[in-house]
């Protein structure tokens, strides 16, 4: 199919890359048509975003390169990166490559700094998002005719739409039940009985405590598969989930600023990593320090370039997410990326030590007697950085039982991360529950 601007002059749009009238068509592809085909939609994206957005073009220009420097898919290193400020910067509409007019939605992220991003699509755009994840919901192990309970947030947070279209897309019914409503949301997946969940992995455990609070074992439920997402989570938070629930737990990973949820999917079959749809989505992985692009299997930042995107192309966009790409399995022609357990930004840095959540995550997991449920507080106390961290336990778990679930953390942390940290054992359902993203960690050092 080719792609046409009716509104533009032709001399300001390059041709688009066909696209594939088959959802499923691009993961039997051969890895070098495949490499073939990003090599097309990338020097199509890269004049796309050079013609039509002036950032970009003042970017190129002063990084001394041009869209036709481009001759093979390696020459990306080329160009110049985009980060979040760059999005901030241009806010409203300065980061998009089409008239407005051709404009069919705009999402948006929370703005915690003051000024949210702002996200457009044409409808081209969008039915490629739908594409990606009826992609990533087959690759989960969704089948047309599934019932899929769609939890994430509806509105500006691209979770709820994503899904619910990606889900239409596949073939599926969609429970369109957004955030919170707890016990409610309990009661449509008893009574309804969806297959399929697609939720924060959070707020599932809070799902599965409501569950467990009405007397009804979630192990029960008609639910088959999880799809999880929106927030980093580690396998012992998988095995937590799965042996509650008993069901499959899998990952999905997407941010608004490259598409939303889709641009990878965890198979259920493997387990081992997500699957990037390589075919709209081109990832590298660049040392988060000197922005060297490291090689497959190194760890570092992760960063997309779209290769799709009509309303908003990005060029080597910083996730901020810590990963390393690999090979392919269970998609052979798509390379894998390892499950984001932490972001360069999320990163605590306490005496001189790098902490992450998820390390702290782990620990807890493993501690006998805690519910999964903590945060980690920040402080500074005679011009030294604290660490508390704060734990449910488990009903009816007995005092002595708690404070040696503190130590044992205390000693874990201590050994294992390498610094000292207090640790509170709380009450049952005393913690904020989360019904979108986790707020883990609040730091109050510069208050103290």
């Amino acid at each position: 199919m080719t792609i046409t601007h009716s509104d533009v002059p032709p001399a300001r749009h390059p041709e688009r890359a066909p696209a594939e009238g088959e959802l499923f068509l691009p993961e039997r592809l051969g890895k070098d048509e495949l490499r073939a085909l990003q090599l097309k939609r990338l020097q199509w994206t890269l004049q796309h975003a050079y013609d039509n957005v002036p950032f970009y073009r003042k970017k190129f220009d002063e990084a001394g390169v041009h869209p036709g420097d481009c001759k093979e898919l390696s020459d990306l290193a080329k160009f110049p990166f985009t980060t979040k400020h760059d999005l901030r910067d241009n806010y409203p509409y300065g980061m998009f490559a089409v008239p407005k007019e051709r404009l069919r939605r705009i999402h948006a992220s929370s703005g915690t700094t003051g000024t949210p991003t702002i996200v457009g699509y044409t409808e081209e755009d969008l039915d490629t998002w739908a594409s990606v994840v009826a992609r990533s919901i087959h690759a989960a192990g969704g089948r047309p005719g599934d019932t899929v309970h769609v939890a994430y947030g509806y509105g500006l947070f691209t979770g709820g739409l994503g899904a619910h279209y990606g889900a239409e897309k596949l073939g599926c019914t969609t429970i369109p039940a957004s955030g919170g409503m707890t016990a409610r949301q309990v009661k449509l997946i008893t009574d309804l009985k969806p297959e399929i969940i697609m939720v924060t992995p959070s707020y599932m455990l809070t799902l599965l405590d409501e569950f467990e609070r009405q007397g009804i074992d979630p192990r029960t439920s008609s639910l088959k598969v999880g799809i999880f997402g929106a927030e980093p989570w580690t396998e012992q938070m998988r095995r937590e989930i799965e042996q509650r629930a008993n069901i499959d737990a899998v990952d999905i990973y997407g941010l608004s600023e490259v598409m939303g949820p889709g641009v990878a999917q965890e198979c259920v079959e493997t387990k081992d990593g997500l699957h990037i749809w390589e075919d709209h989505f081109y990832p590298e992985i660049v040392d988060p320090l000197d922005s060297v692009v490291l090689d497959d299997g190194e760890t570092g930042e992760l960063v997309f370039t779209s290769l799709t995107k009509q309303a908003m192309p990005v060029i080597r966009y910083r996730t901020r997410d810590l990963t390393a790409l690999r090979p392919g399995t269970a998609r052979p022609a798509f390379r894998r990326m390892d499950k984001v357990t932490g972001r360069s930004d999320d990163m605590i840095i306490l005496r001189g030590v790098n902490v992450f959540p998820t390390q702290i995550e782990e620990i807890v997991l493993a501690t006998d007697g805690l519910a999964p449920h903590f945060q980690i507080r920040l402080s500074r106390k005679d011009r030294m950085d604290r660490m508390t961290v704060l734990v449910e336990s488990e009903t009816g778990t007995p005092a002595d039982r708690r404070d040696a679930a503190a130590a044992e953390i205390v000693a874990k942390v201590k050994n294992d991360v390498g610094v000292s940290v207090e640790v509170e054992i709380v009450e049952p359902e005393t913690l904020e529950r989360s019904v979108g993203k986790l707020r883990r960690v609040i730091d109050r050092r510069k208050d103290s």
